[in-house]
């Protein structure tokens, strides 16, 4: 009867030890979820209101208010936020940005015909129209100068602009002459460095390495490799053999 009393003891003791890792678990559990999910915020919506008045509706929620470009916009006021991501109505986290545009209100600038005017005059005059300067492109175009503008967006005199920026296409000027690069591979150097130069290349670079094959001052390897596109501005490098 002892031994039986003390087994009841036993697998009542087992019993509340484990009711009470039971509760432990689920209120581990349930705090988790509570710092997970219970601190999340509603987003407003944001579009429309002055940026300080959506700073001050944001930092109450313990966000971050992130102004990633300036627009124009003819039914937004200037200094009033255009858009907004997330939207309106998210749920978010403590600490997470939220981006959003501003309007710049309704152009009131024409853009400049820059085209055939130097990058430096077109980035000036652009300035001076109250434009900022977008992404600048350059290839190579026939029958102009190096650095010219030969196309820009928007297009001269345009109004009804979104972005106060403006891109341009300049120009490189005439594509130099390509050739089709020769195997110099087994040829002396010094004969390889006169070839080049009167064909009007500039001056190899040479590097001496050991070689127990070839003859002293011979090519032994070259970059760029036979069969690539080289131009005049291409320099040659060499290993030539000690």
């Amino acid at each position: 009867m002892k031994l039986e009393s003390e087994i009841r003891t036993l697998f009542r003791l087992f019993f509340l030890f484990a009711i009470l890792v039971t509760v432990a678990v689920v209120s581990a559990i349930t705090t988790i979820r509570l710092t997970v999910h219970g601190r999340q915020e509603i987003l407003p919506n944001l579009v429309g209101l002055p940026v300080a008045q959506a700073q001050k509706a944001v930092d109450g929620l313990g966000l971050n208010l992130k102004v990633e470009d300036k627009l124009f916009s003819t039914k937004v006021p200037a200094g009033s936020i255009v858009s907004q991501m997330p939207t309106g109505g998210t749920h978010m986290k403590p600490l997470q940005d939220v981006h959003v545009l501003v309007s710049l209100g309704a152009p009131q600038v024409t853009v400049p015909d820059v085209i055939g005017r130097s990058l430096r005059v077109a980035q000036i005059t652009a300035i001076q129209r109250g434009l900022n300067i977008g992404d600048v492109a350059a290839l190579y175009w026939p029958q102009t100068q190096p650095n010219d503008i030969v196309a820009q967006n928007p297009p001269p005199s345009a109004t009804d602009l979104q972005s106060p920026a403006v891109n341009f296409l300049v120009s490189l000027g005439e594509r130099p002459p390509a050739y089709l690069c020769p195997s110099f591979q087994g040829k002396p150097l010094a004969i390889v460095e006169a070839e080049l130069q009167q064909a009007g290349f500039q001056n190899p670079k040479a590097t001496r390495v050991p070689s127990s094959g070839a003859a002293r001052g011979v090519i032994l390897s070259q970059q760029p490799p036979a069969g690539s596109r080289v131009t005049p501005d291409t320099v040659f490098t060499f290993e030539v053999a000690q």
